[in-house]
């Protein structure tokens, strides 16, 4: 799982409240070159990932106490952890058991008795993947987009910092986002905004509102969390290059990586016209293609207001 370059090993959290099942997958993930933390139950689970954040965790579904989908269920629900990911094991082989899983956040499912090679084969496509994912976001992060990731439920799955930061002005804690604004979320989301479409939030100490950007899939839409007190990106693009209200929204679109054919479809408005907006805005920039006004106006929006 690992190789020569690699400088940091893979943690993995193995849960089971089988002491010979966790022998068993330790000493098989041990010899690839994994490190391996174990915990006996869901509770003890959470608390080791929160303190040491595990690259992956390998979750047995049926345990006493908590069970592996509430276990999943909670650590989904924490934005700090929501992204690692969850391989469910287990001796259930019921398909409402499988897509279960799959629903309180699993990206896969193995039944017990676990073969060793099979598991490190699907553990190092899903560590791959989470990899990208991470420098995905990374990237997102390091370019003070005001971005966060929900499900249909409202559930916040990714923040940047500095959405974060927007919420802790607003006094948005983990109890607000839990019962205010994931049930807000989701009735909007039910009625399947548009690009742009804007939801004003209630019941904070600070006004924020947040914009839908795109849906990724059905179950994971990107939104943009607006401060009700500063301008918008769109505003700031307009006063520093002198651009009309239209060519402001072609340039934060660009900025987000929209091609022509998307920003047409998101403005109701033609690719061709969207060019024609571009012709204007490279001039007022004073730039000569899309990447180096992506590259202004990036740098324009991270500023501090």
């Amino acid at each position: 799982m690992t190789s020569d370059s690699q400088t940091n090993q893979d943690i993995v959290l193995v849960v089971d409240d089988s002491h010979d099942a966790l022998s068993l997958i330790s000493d098989a993930l041990e010899a690839a070159g994994i490190d391996v933390l174990v915990a006996l139950e869901g509770k003890q689970a959470l608390t080791i990932a929160k303190r040491l954040r595990p690259d992956m965790i390998l979750l047995d579904a049926v345990m006493p106490k908590m069970d592996g989908f509430e276990t999943c269920r909670q650590l989904k629900a924490d934005p700090e952890l929501a992204n690692i990911p969850v391989i469910f094991m287990t001796g259930l082989t019921d398909t409402s058991d499988i897509v279960r899983g799959l629903e309180v956040g699993g990206v896969d499912y193995l039944t017990k008795p676990i073969n060793p090679n099979e598991l490190l084969a699907r553990m190092k496509v899903h560590l791959n993947n989470a990899r990208l994912t991470q420098s995905a976001q990374t990237a997102l992060d390091s370019t003070g987009q005001v971005l966060l990731t929900v499900n249909s439920r409202g559930e916040l799955l990714w923040a940047t910092p500095q959405a974060y930061e927007l919420f802790q002005l607003a006094q948005a804690d983990v109890e607000w986002r839990s019962q205010t604004l994931a049930p807000a979320l989701r009735i909007w989301l039910q009625h399947k905004p548009e690009a742009q479409h804007k939801l004003e939030l209630s019941q904070l100490q600070h006004p924020l509102s947040v914009v839908f950007v795109e849906a990724r899939n059905d179950d994971q839409f990107l939104l943009k969390l607006v401060d009700g007190v500063c301008i918008s990106d769109e505003q700031r693009l307009q006063e520093r290059f002198s651009l009309t209200g239209r060519e402001a929204e072609v340039l934060n679109w660009i900025a987000c990586g929209k091609t022509n054919k998307e920003i047409g479809e998101i403005l109701s408005i033609s690719p061709r016209t969207v060019n024609k907006h571009l012709e204007q805005v490279f001039q007022k920039v004073g730039v000569e293609n899309r990447t180096a006004a992506a590259s202004v106006a990036i740098r324009l929006i991270s500023e501090p207001v």
